[in-house]
């Protein structure tokens, strides 16, 4: 019997898995942290602020919000992939989906627990879809724009989120222990996953 040659981590296969995978284990995780109602990540509380305000859909938003930020990256000379286009279509469809098929948590422990789980998620969906190598997510391009104009990256991030964390707390979104525990611990966790899940470019 002739051995099945699974496809290797830069074909064209793999990297589309990783990036539509990636793709759908994010809504999931946005999915989760909406529901768990303790604070949700830093677009996801403008993205529900405009919810709450309009009666459309958070997913809705993330895809009306991912097209307008996308306008952005004309003066900052940002160029979409297929990852960018998937991303700004498929997200708010795979978190809409999420959000309607979770049951809400009736107890403080299991809202935590999809707390915990929607960071995770995040943080795995982020290396996969990042390392499809696809094109970044448009509210990834902004801040790629403003490094490339001398930001640091971390100034760049601080300056996006507490914007739309701002507006968005002032539309009515949801901000609380979520929020702050999202924004420690996204970037470690991220990290980890890179361990397994190496990112373009790096060893």
């Amino acid at each position: 019997m002739s051995e099945i040659s699974l496809p290797s981590l830069g074909s064209l296969p793999s990297r589309l898995l990783r990036l539509y995978g990636g793709l759908a284990l994010y809504g999931t995780g946005i999915g989760l942290q909406v529901e768990s109602a303790l604070g949700n990540d830093p677009w996801d509380v403008f993205h529900q602020g405009l919810a709450v305000r309009t009666g459309l859909s958070i997913g809705t938003w993330i895809i009306l919000v991912g097209a307008l930020v996308m306008l952005l990256w004309i003066p900052l000379r940002q160029k979409p992939g297929i990852g960018t286009i998937s991303n700004i279509i498929f997200l708010g469809l795979f978190a809409d989906a999420a959000i309607y098929l979770l049951p809400s948590p009736g107890h403080w422990t299991v809202a935590w627990a999809y707390l915990l789980s929607a960071i995770v998620a995040v943080a795995l969906a982020t290396v996969l879809y990042i390392g499809a190598g696809m094109g970044p997510g448009p509210r990834d391009g902004v801040m790629t724009g403003l490094i490339r104009l001398g930001l640091s990256v971390r100034l760049a991030r601080f300056l996006i989120e507490i914007t739309v964390v701002a507006i968005g707390w002032l539309l009515g979104g949801t901000v609380g222990v979520g929020t702050l525990l999202f924004a420690v611990a996204i970037g470690p966790i991220t990290q980890l996953f890179t361990r397994w899940f190496p990112l373009p470019g790096q060893h």
